[in-house]
């Protein structure tokens, strides 16, 4: 059984984003216990706690046989430590991070949807046949849009965190479920080309969707704290994302630079800090676990 770890406050924690696969594949480490920023240890010191897993590699850096192999590796890890810890990770799942790692084809999405994958970006920072990437003008191709229709039929999310600002448009515009946003801040307040703009926000506020408050410092402010961060959360509150905002740290994948926090285990910090201010409880249990719970666990008691 899992130790609990060092004992946080019982507050909820589900997060949309996290890299602690590739992470642990690049260093040889457990997902239970590794010297990143999270791990399941950390995790269970929340109640409830979940956590969305990403399966990463930038395409870009390897071969393209080299693809299948970290895929695989990524997911042994997440079976192996399900296999283990099963009880404790009923609210785990999986997401991929760039179409390109199944091939961009629509004909594999039935497969990864039976690993558990629950939403799928379609390009990384790079554009590939699907749809453009952040910071081109390139936007949906006709295959993405048959990307796009298989995924909606099997109840996979397509997640425009790294889209380009074309793509999001052709993607709403096409789009019958509910879109998300798994880990950007707002535009607004720091103009990060991966962050949402304000329309961005609100048309996913209005499809049902979710966006994740991003602590990867480059998306947050420059030499950001969590005070910064609270900055992008109230904007979007300002909105009337309080349905609608959750977690998406980016631990793991953000190089330990993430707007004050060391890692998982800091959040009850940035909760109580948001509590002084005076923010309800019931409006912070939302984005901190049941806005994302809603959205990925329908039949949840959540």
């Amino acid at each position: 059984m899992l130790s609990e770890g060092d004992c946080l406050r019982y507050i909820p924690y589900f997060d949309a984003h996290c890299d602690a696969l590739h992470y642990c594949m690049e260093h040889g480490e457990a997902l239970h216990s590794h010297s990143g920023q999270c791990d399941l240890r950390r995790l269970s010191g929340y109640r409830p706690w979940g956590q969305v897993f990403a399966i990463y590699r930038d395409s870009a850096r390897c071969a393209p046989e080299e693809l299948p192999r970290c895929v695989s590796a990524q997911l042994d890890l997440y079976f192996q430590a399900r296999a283990r810890y099963g009880e404790w990770m009923e609210h785990c799942h999986l997401s991929i991070e760039g179409a390109e790692l199944i091939g961009c084809d629509p004909a594999r999405l039935e497969e990864v949807h039976g690993w558990g994958v629950r939403s799928i970006n379609l390009t990384w920072n790079h554009s590939n046949d699907l749809a453009g990437a952040v910071g081109t003008d390139k936007g949906l191709t006709d295959l993405g849009r048959v990307f796009v229709r298989e995924a909606e039929r099997l109840g996979i999310y397509l997640d425009v965190s790294h889209l380009s600002d074309r793509a999001f448009r052709d993607l709403a515009g096409m789009a019958e479920r509910p879109l998300v946003a798994t880990h950007s801040n707002s535009r607004a307040v720091y103009p990060a080309r991966r962050n949402l703009t304000d329309d961005m926000f609100c048309t996913i506020r209005d499809m049902g969707g979710v966006v994740g408050l991003n602590a990867y410092s480059p998306f947050v402010a420059d030499c950001p704290t969590p005070e910064d961060l609270i900055r992008h959360l109230e904007h979007f509150l300002a909105l009337g994302g309080e349905n609608t905002l959750c977690l998406g740290c980016d631990f793991d994948g953000s190089s330990g630079r993430s707007s004050g926090l060391r890692g998982v285990e800091d959040i009850g910090e940035l909760y109580d800090l948001l509590a002084r201010r005076g923010y309800g409880e019931k409006l912070l249990d939302n984005i901190f676990y049941h806005n994302l719970a809603r959205a990925l666990e329908s039949d949840s008691d959540a």
